[in-house]
């Protein structure tokens, strides 16, 4: 009987289940876990990176926001590890209990969205395209020698000299006139020195949504962006497409406090490549006034935008319209390191 008990005592601690969770669900293991351990929603969010809304949802056994079962399993996994759980038990009943009829896996998460063929007929398209302008071209070179030829046949004809009769010398003397004097040429004028540009120094960074401010992703961090160092960067929120979920973008508000001049920006991104972004300006913060003045796609590592000109704008917004993706499935970017040149 003694040996009975020690074999459902070891049975219970192989499963990490600790005896008080016997009967409880996902989301209450992992909610009690995190009780026992002393940590917020908050405090797990910014340890897993996973966003708060997900982490409540799965407390409730509710899965609707994580994005697929895929997606789910990287979620309790991390989430799990965070509060000092086990999580294979818990991926174990997530499976049993609440896995969909259809699963979508890791390679579908990065499977291309445009089928190959797509950039073929593209090809073939721009090749019948070139081909037309080259006959265009090579008729009107034609047309224009062939008119060319003509026009100098007859200006030929037309200017034939005729023979002038000689003038008395006399007459010839009398008719003559004194060379013209030549005028002074006008010195150049002095090419102005260009101003160098300089480090400016931002007043103050936001985080910014599709509605401005009030819906940036993770607006407590965002004055992270300014500093170099990478260990604490700003961060997006997780998301389960590249395309930010299907919105128009998400990213960071530079305030330069009044109006300046700007030539480019220097910024440094985290782990992950694959991302395109874009640097917009203008007076007022608000999406649609701040026009676009440079990109990068396929942006790693330290990124340069360079404007083709000088650009007079009090606000910079730095926008993530593609997000490079994660070892856990998801899309995130990560930015530190913002250095703004130009002139005050």
């Amino acid at each position: 009987m003694l040996q009975a008990a020690a074999d459902n005592s070891t049975k219970a601690r192989g499963f990490g289940l600790h005896e008080e969770e016997a009967g409880m669900s996902i989301g209450e293991t992992l909610a009690e876990a995190r009780h026992r351990a002393g940590l917020s929603v908050s405090e797990v969010s910014e340890r897993t990176r996973v966003r708060e809304t997900i982490i409540r949802g799965i407390e409730e056994n509710d899965y609707a926001a994580c994005g697929g079962d895929f997606y789910a399993r990287g979620h309790i996994r991390a989430i799990a590890q965070a509060v000092g759980e086990d999580p294979l038990p818990l991926i174990d009943e997530f499976d049993s209990t609440w896995r969909s009829a259809r699963e979508f896996t890791a390679a579908e998460a990065f499977q291309p969205v445009m089928p190959m063929r797509t950039r073929e007929r593209r090809r073939v398209r721009w090749t019948a395209a070139l081909a037309v302008i080259v006959l265009g071209v090579l008729g009107f070179a034609s047309y224009k020698f062939a008119a060319g030829v003509g026009h100098d046949r007859h200006h030929a004809a037309v200017t034939t000299p005729r023979p002038v009769q000689s003038q008395p010398a006399a007459l010839a003397t009398t008719s003559s006139t004194p060379p013209a004097t030549p005028s002074p040429s006008p010195s150049p004028s002095p090419t102005p020195t260009p101003v160098a540009a300089r480090v400016l120094t931002p007043a103050s960074v936001a985080a910014f949504g599709p509605s401005g401010t009030a819906d940036g992703d993770n607006p407590q961090i965002a004055t992270r962006a300014i500093s170099a160092d990478a260990a604490t960067p700003w961060y997006t929120d997780w998301y389960s497409t590249p395309d930010i979920n299907g919105h128009p973008g998400t990213g960071l508000l530079l305030d330069m406090g009044r109006t300046v001049t700007i030539t480019s920006v220097r910024l440094s991104l985290g782990r992950g490549s694959g991302a395109s972004l874009q640097l917009r300006a203008g007076a007022t913060p608000v999406l649609t006034d701040l026009r676009q003045v440079a990109t990068s796609t396929g942006a790693t590592g330290t990124v340069k935008l360079s404007l083709a000109a000088p650009v007079h704008a009090r606000y910079l917004l730095i926008w993530f319209t593609t997000l490079p993706p994660d070892t856990s499935g998801t899309y995130q970017a990560s930015l530190y390191g913002i250095t703004v040149q130009g002139q005050p």
